[in-house]
């Protein structure tokens, strides 16, 4: 069973969310496999995770950058897992096969699309049927992530 955790993009978008989310999940000693559409999309979040901020840095790479298996945060378009890690961060709609493969997994969308909102609504009730503790996080006026259920 994996934990899929929901997390509702309303006041921040994907790129400003997932730096931030990356970085708790090395806090915590963790590494991450960021799933994403195409390998157009990878490699500009790739891009774009070296360069959000001048005070962070987070190791991560592509299988275009070499070393796969040494990557803390490998980003790709194909479902892999080359850098044994235990969470798996969903960045565009996307529904994997293998989500079961990780002990967490984090699917963010984007909440001001109705049809996104839908999407994880249908990916919501597969994963739960599936038997995966599914939970859902949005952000409070301070753009804090609160649990809510």
């Amino acid at each position: 069973m994996t934990e899929i955790s929901f997390y509702h993009l309303q006041r921040r978008s994907l790129e400003e969310t997932l730096p931030r989310l990356l970085e708790r999940v090395l806090a915590s000693n963790q590494r991450a496999v960021v799933l994403a559409e195409s390998d157009e999309r990878v490699e500009a979040l790739n891009s774009y995770l070296w360069t959000y901020s001048s005070d962070s840095f987070l190791p991560h790479g592509s299988a275009r950058d070499g070393f796969s298996a040494d990557q803390p945060i490998f980003l790709t378009s194909n479902e892999e897992n080359p850098n044994g890690a235990t969470i798996l961060v969903l960045a565009d709609e996307i529904l994997p096969s293998y989500v079961g493969a990780f002990a967490r997994c984090l699917d963010l969308f984007n909440g001001n699309d109705p049809a996104a909102v839908q999407n994880a609504r249908d990916r919501w009730r597969l994963y739960k049927s599936q038997g995966h503790a599914v939970t859902y996080w949005r952000q409070d006026d301070a753009g804090r992530w609160e649990k809510a259920g």
